[in-house]
């Protein structure tokens, strides 16, 4: 099939309009499309994303995630260990030439997930929740599994994650549609998860296959599949806050657990009582155990959040914090909480504090800039979302926060030069009605 021939693949399989709209604006774009053969079962299939713009994507997307989830772990011994597991797998897999990363986020809630491109991060709150190092290395290679089988690229060939690619940080959460106001819109974060495939039930049990088929061949014990098993399976009857979103990107189900059960006690039978590594996964997450307490403080915290009950949450985070002083996520949260409640000063000395515990970590400034805004102080506002984007290009709203700033402080023309570059990535919305009606009343627009 002729790569970048847009017609003759409409001719071929039937698009809809959407999809063929989509396939369009990419081609467009410069992406290359065509058949391709499946890295799994060596069958040829029908791709529109090239193994090129999964790298490209997953080089866009994934550092603005792991920073939504406030920033790998500062913890440089966790770090390895889970490069370590992963990249064990990695070299097995079907696609072993893919640039694999592996880390922990600082994020509270259970959840691991997978970029396209071999990005693959696990939660500080699904980390605490395993036993054993098998039962890490299941996870990483069910995610592995993801990325091999190709199931976000086959999701965005099929439109379901047209937005994400298309759009591109028109993702981030309907933030433009907020108005200047409201807290949600300001913040600079994407909603945990807008950027992440929510996987089908066949692509969970292809994922399952091969994860295990990768812990085994890693030398792993089965066993340690089973375990993940038992605890997702567990969790999945006394859903909480905290896995929504796993149980939204990853379906479990009974049926889930009955495979697993049966492919470790028949075809890989003979790794059954293969090892599991606790004593070295203990000792490798002995710094995110002692923070525990701290963590279901946080994890408490933001289900208060959740609710609006901003004055519960902030208890909570503040138990967090008298167990782990410099617990970037609790110190985020509490100004957050604070931030929520107009406590503008209070939210900017915790931002502050932030800052100084993670100062590579973007979100904080973010917090820090809209504080500021609400206490007037422009010029310190317009200061941190420039460090912001310094540390995290590409998310729309420091633009246009850039640019409010610069007009608060009377700048037209740089105000102007800010809300041009907005509006080029985003037209709808709140932000882009104010940016659009400064132009005109400034006259760069006629």
């Amino acid at each position: 099939m002729p790569a970048n021939s847009s017609s003759n693949i409409k001719k071929k399989r039937g698009l809809t309009r959407r999809e063929f709209m989509w396939l369009s604006s990419m081609t467009a774009a410069g992406y290359v499309f065509g058949c391709a053969t499946d890295p799994v079962t060596g069958k040829k299939q029908f791709m529109l994303v090239s193994e090129d713009t999964e790298i490209q994507i997953d080089k866009q997307y994934a550092p603005i995630q792991i920073s939504t989830d406030f920033g790998e772990v500062q913890d440089s011994q966790l770090n390895r260990s889970i490069g370590e597991v992963g990249n064990k797998m990695a070299v097995k897999s079907h696609r072993s030439h893919m640039p694999y990363s592996f880390r922990v986020v600082n994020a509270t809630y259970v959840n691991a997930y997978a970029f396209p491109g071999g990005t693959i991060a696990a939660t500080r709150g699904i980390m605490l929740s395993l036993e054993n190092e098998a039962e890490l290395a299941a996870l990483l290679g069910h995610e592995l599994g993801h990325v091999n089988a190709r199931h976000a690229a086959e999701q965005m060939s099929k439109g379901q994650l047209t937005q994400a690619v298309v759009g591109g940080v028109s993702v981030l959460v309907g933030t433009q549609s907020a108005a200047l106001g409201d807290l949600a819109g300001q913040l600079g974060q994407i909603s945990a998860g807008a950027l992440l495939a929510k996987y089908s039930r066949d692509n969970e049990r292809e994922a399952d296959a091969l994860g295990m088929e990768y812990m085994v061949g890693a030398g792993y014990g089965s066993q340690g599949f089973i375990g993940l098993m038992e605890m997702l399976n567990s969790m999945s009857k006394h859903k909480s806050t905290t896995v929504d979103l796993l149980f939204a990107t990853h379906p479990m189900s009974q049926e889930r657990y009955d495979t697993a059960v049966q492919a470790a006690n028949t075809k890989y039978e003979s790794a059954l009582k293969g090892p599991l590594y606790r004593e070295r996964y203990m000792d490798h997450t002995a710094e995110l155990r002692a923070k525990k307490g701290a963590i279901q403080e946080i994890q408490n915290g933001e289900k208060q959040m959740a609710a609006r009950k901003y004055d519960a949450a902030g208890n909570h985070f503040r138990n967090a914090l008298k167990k782990a002083p410099n617990d970037y996520v609790g110190l985020c949260m509490m100004s957050i909480s604070n931030l929520a409640q107009k406590n503008y000063a209070v939210g900017r000395q915790y931002a502050e504090m932030a800052q100084q515990a993670y100062p590579k970590e973007a979100q904080a400034y973010h917090l820090s800039g809209f504080s500021k805004i609400q206490l007037k102080d422009f010029e310190g506002a317009y200061e941190e979302f420039s460090s912001f984007e310094l540390l995290l290009p590409g998310n729309p709203n420091t633009i246009f926060f850039k640019g409010y700033c610069q007009e608060g402080m009377n700048r037209t023309e740089p105000a102007a030069d800010e809300y041009k570059r907005y509006l080029q990535i985003v037209q709808e919305g709140k932000y882009a009605q104010h940016a659009y009606r400064r132009l005109v009343d400034w006259g760069y627009i006629k």
